[in-house]
């Protein structure tokens, strides 16, 4: 620890008195990547090419079960942004910005930008035309980029609103990294990195990426990357036994995509082309994350730079016979997060505590020295970054509405997955109750609530549930 302090006072005061002053407090290097599953190479899977990722995971450690609030765009960003939970936020949907029903809450970048730091954002991190300018030191910047190599269509839509955008669902284009927007992302945040790192004050860098999300675009070089042979299908492309209808969707954001068919399954052959598309967009993006980490790099800045990736939720790839997310099933709510912290001595390793992205505002808070807001509705993981197997949260607690008839409440445990489904009007009127046991089907293929031999242990569940997150805290900190 002390030699890596050394490093960095040295380091900053031969780069000048802008970076040395920096080395009091540690910049954030703060990476959102939409709709990106946990299916990289630092999770186990290494048929996937993530090597810029794998490198945050090797300089810090891996969250293998962290769950976000909200399984869409605009409700999971808002909830990690503001550090509180949908129904807090009143943002549910796509349409809705968070400041009409909290509109003085300090956001993480706002928080940040209050306590001397200098904040700037980059491509997608609030839901696209819901920026938030009290949470940016400059104005938020995103790149004007085609969609399509092939195509003259632009940008401006985000695909999950049920409009068929006139283009297909994947492409491979014989084109540069800074063609598509990505690579445009990047760039702009390469050449940001120069400027700020100026700046006497640390700096707060947030960059969104928009892939893999819809439609899976990337240069053809990154598609090259896979064998077409290799890839393997969804395990369990069939709904869950005894889960009711609503529990799912009807993979319609796929469905906004020519080429892909209105209603009814997928096919082999298109499910195996849309995973290719899935995959290349993966190391497309991976890609342009290294330019940006090697920028950092050849700056000095690493040293004293505090670096989170998150995937906003997860994302179904033909698994319970569906596509995307929009629901409460562990594929759409367990998402990647990885932190790494100058110094930290655990760098490399996994946590399977259940931790959850609304615990990631109070965690980066406290890492770089900060004060919490009151608001806070997330417990700081900072203490696992110590002790990464230590005993930590109960449950972690995400939710689905289905429309304004129903909402859908999931609690993760260690063991279980209970999902309580209500009336949006009277929380007390139970609809559907769904458990899936994460030891005998990890898969959650078939929901075993009614099953008698569960008669106990759903009613422990339930209270358990009923008690809610404010009951679920970490063990206080020795």
């Amino acid at each position: 620890m002390q030699r890596r302090t050394f490093f960095a006072t040295c380091t900053a005061a031969a780069l000048g008195p802008a970076a040395f002053a920096q080395s009091k407090k540690p910049n954030i290097l703060f990476i959102a990547v939409d709709d990106l599953r946990p299916e990289l190479g630092c999770y186990g899977h290494d048929y996937i090419k993530s090597p810029n990722i794998d490198r945050i995971a090797k300089q810090g450690i891996v969250f293998d079960r962290a769950y976000c609030q909200q399984a869409v765009c605009s409700p999971s960003r808002t909830s990690l942004l503001t550090g509180t939970r949908p129904d807090s936020t009143k943002v549910w949907d796509l349409v809705t910005h968070f400041r009409a029903a909290q509109p003085d809450i300090v956001t993480l970048p706002q928080h940040f930008k209050q306590n001397g730091y200098f904040v700037q954002g980059l491509g997608k991190i609030f839901h696209p035309g819901y920026d938030d300018p009290r949470s940016w030191s400059v104005a938020w910047q995103t790149p004007k980029a085609p969609i399509y190599a092939r195509l003259k269509l632009d940008d401006d839509a985000d695909g999950d609103n049920g409009k068929r955008k006139g283009g297909p669902a994947f492409e491979a284009g014989e084109v540069a990294d800074s063609f598509y927007k990505d690579g445009m992302v990047a760039d702009l945040a390469v050449k940001t990195l120069g400027e700020i790192s100026k700046k006497a004050e640390p700096f707060f860098l947030a960059l969104g990426f928009a892939k893999p999300h819809l439609p899976f675009v990337s240069p053809k070089k990154y598609w090259d990357l896979y064998d077409p042979a290799q890839i393997k299908l969804a395990p369990n492309p069939y709904r869950p036994e005894d889960a009711p209808d609503y529990a799912l969707t009807n993979s319609n954001e796929l469905r906004n995509y020519t080429g892909t068919p209105a209603t009814g399954p997928v096919s082999d052959s298109l499910a195996r082309q849309l995973k290719h598309g899935y995959y290349a967009s993966i190391s497309y993006t991976d890609a342009q994350i290294g330019k940006v980490l090697n920028e950092l790099d050849r700056l000095g800045l690493r040293e004293n730079t505090i670096i989170v990736l998150w995937g906003d939720h997860g994302w179904k790839l033909g698994e319970h016979g569906e596509w995307a997310k929009h629901s409460n099933v562990e594929n759409d709510t367990n998402a990647p997060l990885l932190l790494s912290v100058p110094g930290m001595k655990n760098a490399g390793k996994h946590s399977n505590a259940l931790v959850e992205f609304v615990d990631i505002y109070p965690t980066l808070a406290e890492a770089a020295g900060l004060p919490l807001p009151a608001h806070l509705e997330g417990s700081s993981f900072k203490p696992l970054l110590d002790n990464p197997s230590r005993e930590w949260k109960p449950a972690a607690f995400s939710q689905y509405p289905r429309g304004k008839a129903r909402m859908g409440y999931s609690m993760r445990t260690d063991g279980y997955r209970l999902t309580v489904w209500v009336n949006r009007e009277d929380h007390s009127k139970i609809e559907a109750v769904e458990l899936y046991d994460h030891q005998a089907d990890p898969q959650e293929n078939t929901n075993v609530a009614k099953r008698p031999a569960n008669a106990e242990l759903l009613k422990k569940l339930m209270e358990q549930w009923r008690a809610g997150w404010k009951a679920a805290k970490p063990p206080a900190t020795a």
